[in-house]
């Protein structure tokens, strides 16, 4: 597999995608999964942002996509972005018609994951830490906390605390509510989690520099 698991920065992206694909003749191909921000005001500066990066990008929504079509889709595509925004909102997108064990398939054949916030949480074994972050209220068809296990950590984004709707309290709160029940991993706003077939390690991802 290959993942990299943002908290919200995309600097690390390039670097990982020419490892994963390469070098091709054609633009590349990101599929954007947008269901977890779903009319949310930042969800046109994340979207805008990741097109800076001048690929092909792909917008996706997986709660509407029936499986067939949803295979299709990744079959055609050089990576993935699963965007930020609600956690147990994107987890019930995705439970909801079978998608993420479709998704989850493709990843562990290869197809490389990006994850921000949001993103990254559901990748872990459960999104249950997340309760304190985002609203679970805004997914009531959600009956299970399980996430894809497509790594044995759950991330915790932002935690630098700079982001005015997770101060530094909150996040100690997760992190000392949650530690003997889960294998957290916090992440700041400038770091990612980079997991490959050898191993895993936290990166720098820095935020993109207008010039």
């Amino acid at each position: 597999m290959n993942l990299l698991l943002l908290s919200i920065n995309v600097g690390a992206v390039p670097d990982f995608l020419n490892q994963c694909v390469g070098d091709l003749s054609r633009p590349l191909r990101l599929g954007y999964i947008s269901d977890a921000a779903d009319g949310m005001p930042f969800a046109a500066v994340e979207r805008a942002g990741v097109e800076a990066l001048g690929y092909e990008v792909v917008e996706i929504r997986a709660r509407y996509t029936n499986s067939t079509k949803f295979a299709e889709l990744l079959d055609s595509l050089d990576a993935v972005y699963v965007a930020s925004g609600e956690t147990f909102v994107l987890l019930e997108a995705f439970r909801s018609n079978g998608s993420g064990d479709i998704l989850t398939e493709h990843v562990r054949a290869g197809l490389p994951y990006i994850g921000c916030s949001a993103g990254s949480i559901i990748t872990g074994p459960s999104v249950t830490p997340a309760e304190l972050m985002d609203n679970r209220q805004a997914a009531p068809r959600l009956h299970s906390d399980a996430g894809l296990h497509l790594i044995n950590q759950v991330i915790i984004p932002h935690a630098d605390g700079q982001l005015p709707p997770y101060p530094p309290e909150l996040i100690e709160r997760i992190l000392s509510t949650y530690s003997d029940r889960y294998q957290l991993l916090a992440l700041r706003d400038d770091q990612a989690l980079q997991v490959t077939t050898e191993g895993s390690e936290i990166i720098t991802s820095p935020g993109r520099r207008d010039t």
